[in-house]
């Protein structure tokens, strides 16, 4: 019986040695690297061109235009004024951003080791040397944005807009009283005419009219300060009085002064003179006419005071 050949031998194996084998592997692990290499490269060409895309910059800005017309904004203006609007708001959010930065830089006194731009033998002894020269911000300026940005990350904590312009007339009750009384004022006008009816010129009303003996818990909820001061507002508050005598009272008075002295025939009255007299006629027990025009002036500023607490609450 004759026997039948045998099939012949197919390799489907990496190679037909372990030599074979070997270098098939190794080009496996090269081809796979490489695909590797060329993924990741993608991948962070597509990052770094979303973070191009998502930072600021002035050409994101329109340029200014003339209006399209006198009615509805067309879409095209209306997609240039949200533009806009964002570029308003990352306006706002630099300025407390820069605030927390010079702050921090401040506190930690991170400028020691550089060099003064004017006299580069020496190194900024303090923020108030480093800023105006390094960051060109002036001291004025200076004060406010680091007194700021604590009271806008608070507000914006809280769900409220944090407006630089609103903030500033909020850190002289910061300097004064504390962070949290701050905040209250804020609320306080918040919640009298509307979150979104709040406005500096609201705020700076208030702050006018807070008593400057006005004690204030800096433990105190902030609610709770909200209520205290407008308790205060409106039942207590008195009149602001500036210690120095308003630049147009001394005119008046100098002004009445010329009347006097065309009375009595002299050249002129001094103010020292005028003064005098009229704290004379304030204290005399027998005739309180100049006594009784002071208090009832006083009065009505008083009255008036309270009025203007009540109208800037809403």
């Amino acid at each position: 019986m004759t026997k039948a050949p045998k099939a012949p031998k197919f390799h489907v194996g990496w190679g037909d040695t372990e030599s074979d084998t070997l270098v098939t592997a190794q080009e496996l692990e090269v081809a796979e690297a490489s695909s590797h290499q060329a993924s990741t490269t993608a991948v962070e060409e597509r990052i770094a061109e979303a973070v191009r895309e998502a930072q600021p910059g002035l050409h994101k800005i329109p340029d200014p235009v003339l209006p399209e017309g006198d009615g509805p904004l067309t879409p095209a203006e209306e997609k240039r004024l949200r533009d806009c609007q964002g570029g308003v708001a990352l306006g706002n959010d630099a300025w407390f951003i820069q605030g927390k930065a010079l702050d921090t830089i401040a506190v930690g006194r991170l400028f020691r080791t550089t060099p003064h731009k004017l006299e580069p033998e020496r190194c900024y002894a303090s923020i108030e040397e480093w800023a105006p020269l390094e960051a060109g911000i002036p001291l004025n300026s200076l004060s406010k944005l680091r007194a700021g940005w604590a009271i806008g990350e608070v507000l914006a904590a809280r769900g409220y807009p944090a407006i630089p312009g609103q903030v500033r007339e909020l850190v002289p009750v910061k300097n004064q009283f504390n962070l949290n009384a701050a905040i209250a004022v804020y609320v306080l006008v918040a919640d009298s005419v509307g979150a979104n009816k709040v406005t500096a010129e609201r705020l700076r009303d208030i702050v006018k009219l807070l008593p400057v003996k006005l004690e204030l818990d800096e433990d105190d909820d902030v609610d709770a300060l909200a209520k205290t001061i407008k308790g205060v507002l409106v039942d207590e508050v008195e009149p602001v009085v500036s210690r120095a005598i308003p630049p147009a009272v001394t005119r008046a008075v100098d002004k009445q002064s010329l009347r006097i002295a065309d009375a009595l025939n002299r050249s002129r009255i001094p103010r020292t003179e005028v003064t005098l007299h009229l704290m004379q006629a304030f204290t005399d027990q027998e005739d309180t006419t100049v006594f009784d025009a002071v208090l009832e002036r006083m009065k009505q500023a008083e009255k008036d005071a309270k009025q203007a607490a009540k109208k800037a609450l809403g």
